[in-house]
């Protein structure tokens, strides 16, 4: 048989071992192997180039450290109170809980840049919430699913810090690009959830007090201070996007720390779960914390996804030399040039972000297409950053359409509602995240008018 003949058969075995359910970096690890010895590439590329990744990829020791801060801030209590103080503003309006879950998602994604994390946090603190509220199960889940998309574009991030590794682009830069486009995507998901529930009469409403929305921001100090420090770290330089992550993860298990013992002095050992107009400021002011002995179950927690992510970070950068060789890159290349100018190109690319999206988990879809599609992007007037928020935007909508959706399994495993039930109810907010991803494309300066210099 011919090479091509190979390439295809080998192709279609692993197309069908994904569909199967056999892990994305068992799939692509198959395929490298199969067309190493068929392109007659040596094996020894493939553990250089895996060699290569883990040694030289300094920017990349940020992304298991978001990880653990995003443990740490849920394990410490930080997580509940952001929650508690979104819900405090927006309570008095009609879908305000399902609201606060959709803020408390972007604030939750402000320290731990996960969109996995963030799902799976807020909507297993929120849903039953919502539920007792009187929100349709479907709905509460699918609002979960979909806040959690912004967990890769507020910033910190993992998936711009793995852009930014790929396309050799300043980590800190993505991260002040994705403010505004992140903060865009939650207030369009609030507004369609306001729709839904005005339509439906969903939720419960809580009168706007001052000294409520003052008590909870107070609950929530520790978790603003962690989202200014990152922010303000990166803004100013004064660390490196990996630093930033280092001194988050510190400052966390200070705050767990010390916060264990105190809070269980001043709270007298009461519940955490009480309502807030039942707490002083006093117990408001430190969180739930977690001792040491805590520390290894939460580290090995975060371990365990680091051990998914990084080994198909490695393999996927393999893949790339091997698409390379047989020239997809520039079939690729060659069918988005041939679209025409600047908006013909970037609509083009970002068709083949939403397709891929849907089949894919955002994190191939970066390794594989952005190398592809940034340069001729560029090529056109497509600013770099600008590009690359519009990529992982389009990426990240990606969570919640089927087949795949990431968030929709997560928010299904985590409230119990079966998968194919949250779909109805994602539907308006896929509209709206679409409708973000269209202004961000068409107003470059959403992504850039933060940017130092």
């Amino acid at each position: 048989m011919t090479d091509g003949t190979w390439v295809t058969l080998i192709s279609i075995a692993v197309t069908v071992l994904f569909m199967l359910g056999v892990p994305v970096f068992l799939v692509i690890g198959y395929w490298v192997i199969g067309l190493s010895f068929v392109l007659g590439l040596t094996l020894d590329n493939v553990g250089a180039a895996l060699s290569d990744v883990f040694t030289d990829g300094f920017a990349l020791l940020a992304m298991p450290l978001f990880i653990l801060t995003g443990d740490l801030i849920n394990r410490s209590g930080i997580a509940r109170r952001l929650s508690d103080f979104a819900y405090a503003c927006l309570g008095w309006l009609r879908g305000g809980l399902a609201m606060a879950s959709l803020g408390a998602c972007g604030l939750f994604a402000a320290i731990s840049g996960s969109n996995s994390a963030t799902t799976a946090t807020i909507g297993s603190m929120l849903h039953p919430e919502m539920v007792k509220g009187g929100y349709d199960e479907r709905f509460s889940a699918a609002t979960a699913a979909a806040g959690g998309t912004v967990g890769i574009i507020i910033p910190p991030s993992i998936i711009f810090i793995v852009y930014g590794f790929l396309l050799n682009l300043p980590i800190s830069d993505l991260f002040v690009a994705g403010i505004i486009p992140g903060s865009l995507m939650v207030l369009g998901m609030m507004l369609a959830c306001w729709i839904i529930c005005m339509r439906n009469g969903w939720g419960f409403l809580i009168p706007l007090q001052v000294s409520r929305v003052l008590k909870t921001a107070l609950g929530a100090w520790l978790g603003f201070f962690a989202i200014g420090l990152v922010l303000w770290g990166i803004y100013t330089g004064k660390f490196s996007p990996t630093e930033a992550a280092g001194v988050t993860v510190g400052f966390c298990v200070i705050v767990g720390f010390v916060c264990l013992p105190l809070h269980k002095i001043i709270n007298r050992n009461k519940e955490e779960d009480r309502p807030v107009a039942e707490k002083s400021y006093g117990e408001m002011l430190v969180v739930r914390g977690f001792g040491p002995w805590e520390l290894p179950s939460i580290t090995m927690r975060s371990a365990q996804i680091t051990g998914i992510l990084a080994p198909l970070i490695a393999i996927s950068v393999v893949m790339q030399q091997i698409l390379s060789v047989l020239g997809a890159q520039q079939v690729i290349g060659d069918f988005v040039t041939s679209m025409g100018g600047y908006y013909a190109v970037l609509f083009t690319a970002m068709a083949i972000v939403f397709v891929s999206g849907m089949v894919l988990e955002s994190l191939p879809v970066t390794i594989i297409l952005a190398p592809i599609l940034a340069p001729i992007a560029h090529s056109v007037g497509v600013e770099p950053v600008q590009f690359a928020v519009v990529f992982l935007v389009g990426a990240s909508i990606g969570f919640i359409t089927p087949p795949y959706g990431l968030n929709l399994y997560v928010a299904s495993g985590v409230t119990g509602v079966p998968y194919f039930r949250l779909l109805k109810y994602t539907v308006p907010y896929l509209f709206a995240l679409i409708s973000v991803w269209l202004i961000v494309a068409l107003v470059p300066s959403l992504s850039t008018i933060l940017l130092p210099g």
